[in-house]
């Protein structure tokens, strides 16, 4: 079963903190949204293996735009 992260708010990708093949745990944070000076720690709901990063750095995103899928 899949799971995607989406980003919480508007604003630019300032960092992925995760890999394609990394297991992360839930509520662990997977990316970081810069939103009017404020960075926005970006976090995964559900435990799984990274299994497709779709952004990258200086990405602009709005609410629900899709950032990473997570095989559960």
């Amino acid at each position: 079963m899949e799971y995607t992260v989406k980003a919480p708010m508007i604003g630019l990708v300032a960092r992925v903190v995760v890999n394609e093949g990394d297991f992360v745990n839930k509520d662990q944070e997977v990316a970081v949204i810069n939103s009017m000076k404020t960075e926005i720690s970006v976090k995964t709901e559900q435990a799984g293996t990274v299994k497709k990063i779709l952004v990258k750095e200086w990405d602009e995103m709005q609410v629900g735009d899709p950032m990473i899928v997570i095989e559960t």
